[in-house]
């Protein structure tokens, strides 16, 4: 009979059928063993015609024993029997693999079925022996000498006695064997396909009968199986095959029969051909043995033992705050694992959907957690609860995949035009990821590998150079350095908002989508954005829907007495921050006018950050300062917290928020500068995501801005906004009294911390203009700040003096004029108080020294407090007043760090 045929070139291997005797029972396999035994029927034959004096190969996949009966045994199928899968790290050495048995041993299930992979990275070095032979490198044979050292110093750990004789004889004559089909390869240079796959799976063969000896030697019956003798594939392409269940079925049905047991450890990875050819289940091959297995077996359950807790609703790599899914349905694990998530290969769930059998996957190294179970959706039942909450189980992206957009009012309504472009690309042997088009078929739009656009773009230049040319199609363009995201989930279906969902936390995150797919199925949503977003899009779309962290990259601009004072304050949240409000503020740069600190790793200490700065400071320079917050691809928002009175710094602000980069500022200078500028920065909060809070710029941490924002919002109108807007001012004015002298006062604030270096600055009245014109703007009026009347307390003739000493040695000569308005309030019952003044109703605004009667609220306030009256529609006969301090680093602080809280809630999830 005519005997198949492995080619090497021009070295030709005859392979023997496997032996279907019902009388025989295996033992090792001989493997495609090389004998110089006479006997031997198939002999190694060289080019020149000579038989190699060494060597005769004999390709026969069962080494058997002929007399020796076994009495037939039926199969059992069903709930008896469970499925465990190891995979090499399992296995990696001879601890780890003494752990599988024990674990095997453990599992109560009347019935195990176990696949293991070859030992930790022995695959890759049997695939390193074929390319050293193919290439004419002699090292090939230390190599191999090294695979042989490898598995008897871990026979020796293992096994003892006949068990361990038998196992080194059998290893020695494998290696002898490998030596001689080497060195063929190394004559001919050449090894096929399929010589290749039959080397690689020696080290299954070995692991496998291994775990089996360990297991034995515990006094349990325990077979071990060479899965080429079973499993039967049909190749279908290079990396694909199809299991032949009819054929795998009946030869199990046999192999049973001979070498019954109720624990059985099989080879993973390889299998045979209807030719009895071996070959392996291609990527993830093991993974496959193990689900195909279980199809065979109807078994209870399949569990696949690795190094991971389970299925993560993302990629821990990436975003750190991934959790462990504890169920997934068949189709949201094929989804996931599509979409490059680290599940199972899509092939793996394909046979143990008919038969409904769960798989389980669970973490070798921690036996204490469950795992994860892809299963029917009516068994996982509310086991999720808070994932169920969120319709979305889990997130998975593809990198390095390029964009090719074909374009045209000619294609629509034309019959065959997608037809001829997918026709096309499968000629060039390219993978298609995703595809959208739109419903007015103008174009259609699809994803590749990126190392593949190229021969694409190429065919589809040449198929439509015709249509292109008479302008029917308008362009095949690529967009490359792209990657994709996709959101899975079953209970994405049907539900309002996930999309919307989805796409507002891209957004808010400032990232672009260049491409959209969504089946009628919704078990995913696929959108596709720039590669260097994709981390930073991956961990946005997971803090929005896992109530992850919300991860925000900071700098901070002038780290003086207020930029300083809430450092120190955001370093002593930050534990509190991270473990109850799940907000993860990294300060990735401190600025100052002269030096800057920056970390754009994990963030800066900020317990160190003043010695930092001295060691590892650097001139400080704007442009690189803020290209360090925001050119971190890893996290998704980031925020430039400008805490100086700079205007310069304030004219950055727009372009910021071009940019997608959020502000926050007690900076009055930006709100009330030019009023277009004003309007502009107010435009751009409305038509994005980006956000600009400035609460912190009229009543330092009083909430002044967001009151009057709640009263406009809900319909309220203003018709007057009275306030003391100063603190310094507030100081002087309440103390101010009793016949005490205005200089004596003022030296008395500056001394105690109130006013500015200058106190003329406080004086001068510009500080509460500027916030008069602020909460105008934020009222609806359109005035500069030239519109508003300041009375200045600053004596004229000291308005130029040359410094703030000698204008404090000269203020006293002008206490007169005060004095005589102090004792003309008191004398009329009033007291004295320095106010701005909205006057909505008359489209104007006014800075001014009043007079209140003792028993207004206006006269109440004491110290350095703040108070702010809104006279509204609603409010018009008793103001609503916002009372409380109103200078002094530490509340303008926590103004500013109340914008930032306020910030993370909006770019997060929702509570």
């Amino acid at each position: 009979m005519a005997l198949p045929m492995v080619s090497l070139g021009s070295v030709i291997f005859h392979s023997l059928p496997i032996p279907q005797t019902s009388h025989v029972v295996p033992r090792f396999p001989c493997h495609c063993s090389l004998s110089s035994h006479p006997s031997s029927s198939h002999s190694l034959r060289l080019p020149w015609g000579r038989e190699s004096p060494s060597a005769r190969i004999c390709a026969s996949i069962t080494d058997v024993s002929v007399d020796v009966a076994v009495e037939e045994k039926r199969l059992p199928k069903g709930e008896t029997w469970s499925v465990h899968k190891f995979g090499g790290t399992c296995v990696g050495n001879s601890s780890r693999i003494k752990n599988v048995a024990d674990i095997i041993i453990n599992d109560d299930s009347e019935r195990k079925f176990v696949v293991v992979s070859a030992m930790s990275k022995v695959t890759d070095m049997m695939y390193d022996l074929i390319d050293k032979a193919r290439s004419r490198d002699e090292s090939y044979v230390s190599a191999l000498d090294a695979v042989l050292q490898k598995h008897s110093s871990t026979a020796y750990d293992l096994i003892a006695g006949e068990d361990l004789a038998a196992f080194l004889s059998q290893l020695h004559q494998d290696i002898s064997d490998l030596k001689a089909m080497l060195q063929a390869i190394y004559i001919a240079g050449h090894a096929t396909e399929s010589f290749t796959e039959f080397v690689v799976g020696y080290g299954e063969l070995w692991s496998a009968q291994m775990l089996s000896l360990v297991i034995k030697k515990q006094g349990i019956d325990c077979k071990w199986m060479d899965a080429r003798e079973v499993l039967i594939v049909k190749p279908t392409r290079s990396d694909r095959v199809d299991p032949d269940y009819l054929e795998s079925e009946r030869r199990l049905e046999k192999w049973y029969s001979l070498n019954p047991s109720d624990v059985i450890v099989a080879t993973g990875f390889i299998a045979s051909t209807p030719q009895n050819i071996p070959t392996t289940l291609k990527r993830d091959g093991s993974d496959f043995s193990a689900a195909i297995m279980g199809a065979l077996f109807k078994a209870r359950q399949i569990t696949i033992w690795t190094d991971v807790d389970g299925v993560y609703s993302a990629d821990p790599r990436k975003v750190a705050d991934a959790v462990i899914l504890k169920t997934l349905s068949y189709q949201e694990a094929w989804e996931m694992s599509y979409f490059g998530a680290n599940v199972l290969h899509p092939r793996t769930i394909t046979p143990v959907i008919r038969y409904g059998i769960p798989i389980i996957i669970r973490n070798i190294f921690n036996l204490s957690s469950s795992g994860t179970m892809i299963c029917h959706p009516s068994i996982i039942g509310d086991e999720d609860k808070l994932i169920s909450k969120s319709y979305v189980k889990g997130f998975a992206t593809i990198d390095n995949v390029a964009l090719v957009n074909v374009e045209g009012t000619g294609m629509a309504g034309v019959p065959g035009t997608a037809s001829a472009i997918f026709s096309a690309v499968k000629e060039v042997g390219a993978n298609v990821i995703m595809i959208s088009q739109a419903s007015s078929e103008h174009s259609v739009c699809f994803a590749v590998p990126e190392k593949e656009v190229k021969a694409v773009a190429e065919v589809l230049q040449s198929l439509f150079h015709g249509a292109l040319d008479a302008g029917r199609l308008s362009q095949v363009a690529i967009h490359p350095n792209c990657s994709i995201l996709a959101a899975v989930g079953q209970k994405m279906a049907s539900t309002p908002g996930v999309s919307a969902t989805l796409f507002e936390a891209l957004a808010k995150a400032n990232i672009n989508v260049r491409a959209v797919a969504q089946g009628c199925s919704e078990y995913n949503i696929t959108v596709v954005v720039k590669r260097e977003d994709s981390i930073k899009a991956l961990r946005a779309v997971h803090s929005r829907f896992y109530l992850s962290r919300t991860t925000i990259a900071m700098g901070i601009i002038g780290p003086g007495l207020i930029g300083s004072t809430l450092i120190d304050q955001l370093n002593d949240q930050a534990a509190v921050l991270k473990d109850e409000l799940n907000i993860d503020l990294r300060v990735m740069g401190i600025m100052g006018s002269k030096l800057m600190l920056l970390d754009d790793d994990k963030g800066i200490n900020l317990e160190k950050w003043r010695e930092l700065r001295e060691e590892k400071g650097e001139v400080a320079n704007l442009e690189k300062f803020v290209q360090i917050v925001h050119g971190n691809h890893f996290i998704p928002n980031s925020v430039l917290v400008d805490c100086t009175a700079d205007s310069v710094i304030a004219s950055n602000y727009e372009g910021w928020l071009c940019k997608g980069i959020h502000v926050i500022t007690p900076n009055k200078k930006a709100n009330s500068g030019p009023l277009d500028e004003y309007l502009r920065l107010r435009a751009l909060q409305r038509q994005s995501y980006t956000h600009y809070f400035y609460e912190a710029t009229v009543g330092a941490g009083l909430p002044i801005i967001s009151t009057l924002r709640g009263l406009l919002e809900t319909g309220d109108r203003i018709l007057q906004i009275e306030g003391i807007f100063s603190g310094t001012l507030s100081y002087i004015f309440n103390n101010f009294k009793d016949g005490r002298l205005f200089s004596e006062v003022v030296a008395e604030a500056r001394d105690a911390g109130y006013t500015e270096p200058d106190p003329r600055d406080d004086l001068s009245g510009t500080d509460v203009a500027r916030k008069v014109i602020i909460l105008a703007r934020e009222s609806g009026l359109k005035l500069e700040l030239s519109d508003i009347p300041v009375e200045n307390l600053v004596p004229e003739p000291l308005r130029g003096s040359a410094s703030a000493q000698e204008f404090m040695q000269q203020l006293p000569k002008f206490d007169q004029e005060l004095a005589e308005k102090l004792k003309d309030a008191e004398s009329g019952g009033e007291v004295l108080r320095y106010v701005g003044v909205v006057d909505v109703r008359n489209s104007k605004g006014v800075v001014e020294l009043r007079r209140y009667k003792k028993d207004d609220p206006f006269a109440q306030v004491s110290g350095s407090d703040n108070m702010i009256a809104f006279t509204t529609r609603r409010y018009k006969t008793q103001p609503l007043i916002v009372r409380g301090p109103g200078a002094g680093a530490q509340v303008t602080a926590a103004g500013i760090f109340s914008d930032i809280l306020r910030l993370a809630s909006y770019l997060g999830a929702p509570s």
